[in-house]
């Protein structure tokens, strides 16, 4: 049943921007909770990635007395990965076109999160 109430967040997500190609639902472990990726992704290789970055994020905002990690953002030449925390247990990572409108973007992803978190 929440798995199910995850992927229906994520595929809401997905669809408020043609500009966002797959979203995921990671557990700060790694360990892929929700996911609307295309069939050449792997979602082990999502979820461990995406937990690696977060908690290298993490560190380095403290490390580098920036605060409190928000999000983080790659940018490549094919797109964007924007990750960010969706409670304390997990991630929500979202790729998106290279011509995103970042800003509409983050928006979306900040009340996608606000939504996960209140269910995990």
């Amino acid at each position: 049943m929440r798995a199910e109430m995850l992927t229906s967040i994520l595929s809401e997500l997905n669809g408020t921007s043609a500009d966002i190609e797959a979203s995921g639902i990671i557990s700060t472990d790694g360990l892929m909770m929700a996911a609307v990726l295309p069939q050449n992704l792997d979602e082990d290789r999502v979820g461990a990635m995406s937990a690696a970055m977060l908690s290298l994020g993490d560190r380095t905002a403290q490390e580098l007395s920036r605060g409190t990690l928000e999000q983080v953002l790659i940018k490549g030449d094919r797109g964007y990965v924007l990750m960010t925390y969706a409670g304390k247990e997990a991630v929500l990572t979202v790729m998106a076109k290279p011509n995103a409108k970042l800003g509409l973007i983050f928006l979306d992803v900040k009340r996608a999160a606000e939504s996960i978190a209140g269910l995990i």
